[in-house]
């Protein structure tokens, strides 16, 4: 029997699917354009002459560190103000800044282009998933937010082999400049045919910036199911990030492969495998009837949990079926929270603290995720290498391991409480106090 088309509309918004589209591509962007400065490190480093350690510090604390603090502020804006405008003035910026890299002449002018970088692209990521959570209802989250995850691997498959053979044939500066002039255009195509969502909860009380902001941050807290949420994302972000750093070297060192053997074994893993994964985990939570709200951040927890022993097989097996087939398992794991996770966040913040509570769990999985996971690992790496050698990283990576597990009971917690944290943001809405 064919549904009414009242009722497949509300199965898929179909009228929001060009604001999904848009969002995932300024999303593409975002993710590939802070990605660039490691395709072209070599070439920097051999034309600007600098120290490892500084052009580690530029490509990624210098970002982060923006990126991360920064998102604070603009997400609580974002929550007040357009959040179409301040993403398509993010992504002009951000654009912009990624052109202006392949003119830089020294270390320092790279370091203030990367720092502007992180700060426009703060601007598109928490106000991105305010409007998805604005336009899709709460039970098409899940897919909706899956789908604009695959940002982060289709900028790998689609994009990345472009920027190489640009950098190959015309150096890594035309490279900056071929990628950063799209996401101009990018803006104003979102200006011009994407609209801001109507809000339906009442704006805030005007208060002092200062008070409403860390009232803001405070409230979120407050919320048990978002603290655990906050707890398992920080976790998972360690991670990512420690995987991230360190997954090359371990190749290298344990089973003695070239940089080209490796980026043709992590390109298409983490990229295709990853892709499936994310879309899978989403399709199978947009599929749960609606009573089964435990576990729509009960399949994250799961995942999660799987993927602890997927690392543990990738970095102890000695055959090269083990250790490929972990790492396949671990692509395919790693990211399945993400979408889910995001789409809880936006469920239980309320309205008026979407983009907020989106901009404090990134702050969480990338800031303290970065700070905390490739140290800790490098800092086991120093203490171990007296007695293993190159094969201390096998078992200081031991860390990606342990993180996946933690954070699965952090989310097994939030799971548990997300009905009542659901219903609570629905009273609260119902008695006019907005959230």
């Amino acid at each position: 029997m064919n549904r009414a088309p009242n009722e497949a509309r509300a199965l898929w918004p179909w009228p929001a699917t060009w604001t999904l589209f848009v969002l995932t591509l300024v999303s593409i962007f975002n993710y590939l354009d802070r990605s660039l400065l490691g395709l072209a490190l070599p070439a920097i480093k051999a034309e600007l002459g600098s120290s490892d350690t500084v052009l580690g510090l530029v490509s990624g604390l210098a970002f982060i560190l923006f990126y991360s603090l920064l998102g604070i502020p603009i997400a609580w804006l974002a929550d007040r103000k357009n959040r179409r405008n301040i993403i398509a003035a993010g992504l002009m910026f951000w654009s912009l800044m990624t052109a202006c890299t392949g003119a830089v002449v020294n270390i320092w002018q790279l370091a203030v282009v990367r720092l502007l970088m992180g700060a426009g692209e703060a601007c598109a990521m928490a106000p991105s998933n305010s409007i998805i959570a604005d336009r899709f209802p709460p039970e098409r989250r899940p897919l909706a937010l899956a789908i604009f995850g695959t940002a982060a691997p289709l900028s790998y498959i689609l994009f990345f082999p472009i920027a190489g053979w640009v950098a190959q044939h015309h150096g890594w500066r035309a490279m900056f400049v071929v990628m950063g002039l799209p996401g101009c255009l990018l803006a104003l195509l979102m200006m011009f045919t994407m609209r801001e969502p109507e809000r339906t909860s009442p704006p805030p009380k005007r208060l002092p910036i200062a008070r409403s902001l860390f009232g803001d941050l405070a409230a979120l807290f407050v919320n048990r199911c978002f603290a655990w949420i906050f707890a398992g994302v920080t976790l998972m972000g360690a991670n990512i990030w420690a995987a991230g750093a360190w997954t090359p070297t371990f190749f290298v060192r344990v089973h003695g492969l070239n940089i080209a053997e490796v980026a043709n074994i992590i390109g298409p893993t983490r990229g295709i495998i990853g892709l499936v994964g994310i879309l899978l985990g989403g399709l199978l939570i947009d599929r749960l009837p609606k009573r089964r709200v435990f576990w729509r951040v009960g399949i994250p927890a799961v995942a999660c949990l799987l993927a602890g022993p997927a690392e543990a097989l990738f970095l102890l097996g000695n055959s090269q079926l083990a250790w490929v087939g972990g790492f396949a398992l671990t692509s395919f794991f790693t990211l399945i929270h993400q979408a889910p996770i995001f789409a809880a966040v936006v469920n239980v913040v309320g309205e008026r603290r979407r983009a907020l509570g989106i901009s404090v769990i990134l702050l969480g999985a990338s800031l303290i995720g970065n700070v905390v996971g490739p140290g800790a690992v490098g800092l086991l790496n120093d203490l171990l290498a007296s007695q293993l050698g190159d094969r201390a990283i096998r078992y200081s990576m031991l860390i990606i391991a342990v993180t996946p597990v933690l954070a699965a009971l952090c989310f097994w917690r939030a799971a548990a409480l997300y009905a009542g944290a659901m219903e609570a943001q629905q009273d609260a809405v119902a008695s006019g106090s907005g959230a």
